[in-house]
Order: structure tokens, then sequence, then C-alpha cells
């Protein structure tokens, strides 16, 4: 969303580092940028626990269908990403959105940084049913949570989305003044979710180069959904996933020309039949045996 944009210009880190001196008494800089949405007719709010995080997500759908679980990407929620999609399940699947750690619902309110430990909490939702595991759908952030759990939990993760997903670590860039930002007491004018936000943007070139060793070992289907005008995380990133995942059965690439970032608001039917793709590379491979 816009909001990531926000976080990586100059011009925002400067106006927050003038703030005390310019803004004193304005409460325009503690937005809280989380959804308000909870639940409806269509969709339940259900809670986890992983671990020492009691994760929030979202639920609709047929309840022993084929379980979809949808990543946001940072910062952002499960409510202000995925609720279009969750209103419409086709039949035969299960769609879950997360809220996760350091958005949302879910608590503590802390930022993790690390995408094995943002993997790790996935786990307590990835089903199999029907010899068949969960597919993951990753937007921007997500996609490296979604690949480090196809890497970690092979025997439940049946396949992954990338959709706009920032996997490529020489594409990351964090600004010296977003380190600035990061330490109080400038951190103390971000809302929690922003400094949530700008924590995992700071790790996550990083976090990238120890992820990028486990791609090759992926076998799961990799579907990549990308825009070709994505501004936020560049279409680069494709390229590189394609000379990444090397071990997988099958990976497809959609490209959409013209698209920007916002994939989960513009291009549901996309993400759809990528997971339907998915779907079908698994039951040709079931039939096979």
């Amino acid at each position: 969303m816009w909001v990531i944009k926000t976080i990586k210009s100059w011009k925002f880190w400067l106006t927050l580092l003038l703030a005390p001196m310019l803004l004193v008494g304005c409460s325009s800089l503690f937005i809280d940028f989380n959804s308000d949405f909870i639940n409806d007719d269509f969709i339940a709010r259900e809670n986890v626990q992983a671990d020492d995080i009691s994760l929030s997500y979202l639920r609709s759908g047929d309840p022993i269908g084929q379980r979809v679980i949808f990543l946001h990407g940072t910062p952002g929620d499960a409510g202000g990403n995925w609720v279009r999609m969750l209103k419409s399940v086709p039949e035969g699947y299960e769609f879950i959105a997360i809220d996760r750690p350091g958005f949302g619902h879910t608590k503590p309110r802390s930022a993790v940084t690390s995408l094995d430990d943002q993997a790790a909490v996935l786990e307590p939702l990835l089903v199999v049913r029907g010899g068949r595991g969960t597919i993951l759908v990753g937007h921007s952030l997500g996609g490296p949570i979604i690949a480090a759990a196809a890497a970690n939990y092979p025997e439940s993760v049946a396949g992954i989305v990338m959709a706009a997903g920032a996997l490529d670590p020489d594409l990351e860039d964090v600004l010296f003044i977003q380190y600035v930002g990061n330490v109080p007491p400038f951190s103390w004018l971000l809302d929690k979710t922003l400094r949530n936000s700008n924590k995992e943007l700071i790790a996550l070139e990083d976090e990238l180069r120890l992820l990028q060793p486990k791609l090759a070992g992926i076998t799961q289907p990799v579907m990549i959904v990308h825009g070709t005008m994505d501004e936020l995380v560049p279409y680069k990133n494709v390229a590189f996933m394609q000379r990444e995942f090397t071990g997988t059965r099958h990976l497809e690439v959609t490209k959409l020309e013209g698209m920007n970032h916002f994939l989960q608001w513009n291009k549901n039917a996309e993400i759809f039949a990528a997971v339907k793709t998915i779907v079908a590379v698994l039951n040709a491979s079931q039939s096979a045996r």
C-alpha cells in the first residue's frame, strides 16, 4: 500500500525528524494503519496459539475444503488486504487470512523480523487433507515468509503463490534515516504498526540472504504473479525467483502488464487462477501415482 512508499521516502523521515519542532501537539503522525474489520456473516475471526504468539486470523469457506492461507505484506492486516477474497470463496475451498505478528489483532504487538519465525507462526494452521497440504499466498513481504514455510514445512505446504513477492536481497534499499527513525526518541513518534513495519524493512535484506540458499530445495509448485509497473517491489524480483527456484516441480509466471503493486485489491481473479493451477498440478501428480 501507499504506506510502504511513504516509509521509504526521505521526505517522510525528514518530516518525522523535524516533527518535535514543527508539529508539537499534532496527532496526524499517530494514525492507526490497521483495518477495523472483525468479522461478518461470511467471515469468522478466530485465534490459535503459536508458542508465545496469539495469532488472529479470518476464515471462510468449506471447513473441509482445500485450505489456502493468505499473508499480507508490511504494514497491513488480514481485514485490510484480503476481505474481498474471503467474501467469495469458491466451492471446495477454505480461505484463511492471518494478521501477521506485529500487526492487526495478533498479540503481542511486537515486531518479528525473522522470516523463519514468521513462518513458524503458520505451522498450527498447516493442515493436510486428502493427502494434500495447504497452499500459501504471500503478497509483498508475505512472499519470502511463505517461501520460508515451504522450505521448512515441506510435508504440509502443498504449493506457494508469490503475489508481488519481495525475494531479491539486492533490490532492497534502506535509507539511513530509517535507521535513525528506528531509535528513540524518533521511534516514539510512530504508530506501533509503522515502527514494526520499519523494523521488518530494515532487517529484510539480511533475512533474504539467509533464505536464498533454501529456495533451490523447494520442490512444491511455485506460481509467480507480478506487475510490470510495480515501483515498490520491482518486476526484477521475477528473474531472481526464476533463477533460484530450481528444485520446484512446476514454476509459472503470470506477468501483469502495466500493473502496480496492489494485486490483492485489483487482481483477485489472477491470484485465484494461480491457486487453481497449483491444484491442477497436484491433481495430475496424484493421478500419475
